[in-house]
């Protein structure tokens, strides 16, 4: 039984909705309270027991690689100044046995294109694709470990799903299908970003996926769809000819750290759960005249 070792991580987007921050500075090292969205993203794949990440990368990026990098002069500085658990907060980002790829994403042509870049990395191998600006908190089970259970059962494609508002349903794919379980459901129709007249259901795909190899062949005979651009959906439609896809409604709370309101959002209630911050933080919250 293949086992899910390696994740895929498109950090390549221009993060436009966030100028003039992301000017310089990619979205996803915008941090949520002192951790950038990005490495969330990888200690998920890291704690489903996902030890390769390959993340595509595109200009004005490299402080994503520089983020997971030993830091030599700034772990110096901090060990002799004794501040050792901050030394110890930069040198653990990731576990020694966990390594980083970095593909170079040449044209902004979708998430799809942006998933192709990686086939000569993940090879003929099943893997997981996360979207580090969909920030998904459960403390108990995290969502790629759900996703990671919900393949071993299935051996097939598995998508993470949300219900949404049905006035939402042009920001997402949509599927629709036969329901398995209460969280499992068998995708008969997958549509990207449909009207909410002409959308199939209120489930929506959101930012988690675990995708076997087959995917590539249809990424590469797809043809731009939505805005222009590559889409995966469209791409797992097709795959959905040659075998079962299945949606997987995962247990935890999303945050949608691509729109300002979600960040916000993310931010305060991550800053409410902080282990240092959260007790100040709710008293300076509830003193403030709302």
């Amino acid at each position: 039984m293949s086992k899910i070792r390696k994740a895929v991580f498109p950090v390549a987007g221009l993060g436009t909705r966030f100028l003039p921050a992301t000017k310089a500075n990619p979205k996803e090292m915008l941090p949520i309270v002192d951790k950038p969205l990005v490495q969330y993203a990888a200690e998920e794949a890291v704690a489903a027991g996902i030890d390769t990440l390959i993340f595509i990368i595109g200009r004005n990026k490299r402080a994503i690689p520089d983020h997971f990098d030993k830091a030599y002069e700034l772990e110096k500085e901090l060990e002799e100044n004794k501040k050792l658990s901050l030394l110890k907060s930069v040198q653990e980002i990731l576990p020694a046995n966990v390594n980083c790829i970095y593909i170079r994403q040449a044209e902004a042509l979708g998430l799809g294109h942006a998933v192709l870049c990686a086939d000569p990395v993940v090879g003929d191998e099943p893997f997981a694709v996360i979207l580090a600006d969909d920030l998904i908190h459960n403390d108990d089970n995290n969502c790629m470990q759900q996703m990671v259970d919900c393949y071993d059962e299935y051996q097939s494609t598995v998508i993470g799903a949300e219900q949404v508002p049905h006035d939402e349903t042009h920001k997402y794919g949509i599927m629709a299908g036969l329901e398995i379980t209460d969280r499992v459901m068998r995708v008969d129709e997958i549509v990207e970003k449909p009207s909410p007249e002409d959308a199939p259901s209120d489930l929506a795909v959101v930012g988690r996926y675990i995708l076997t190899p087959g995917i590539f062949d249809k990424l590469r005979s797809t043809k731009k769809g939505a805005g222009g651009e590559i889409q995966l959906t469209d791409a797992i439609a097709e795959l959905r000819q040659d075998e079962k896809v299945y949606a997987y409604h995962f247990e935890g709370k999303r945050y949608d750290c691509g729109s300002k309101l979600g960040y916000l959002q993310a931010n305060v209630e991550y800053g409410l759960m902080h282990d240092e911050l959260g007790d100040d933080f709710k008293e300076y919250l509830k003193s403030l005249d709302l």
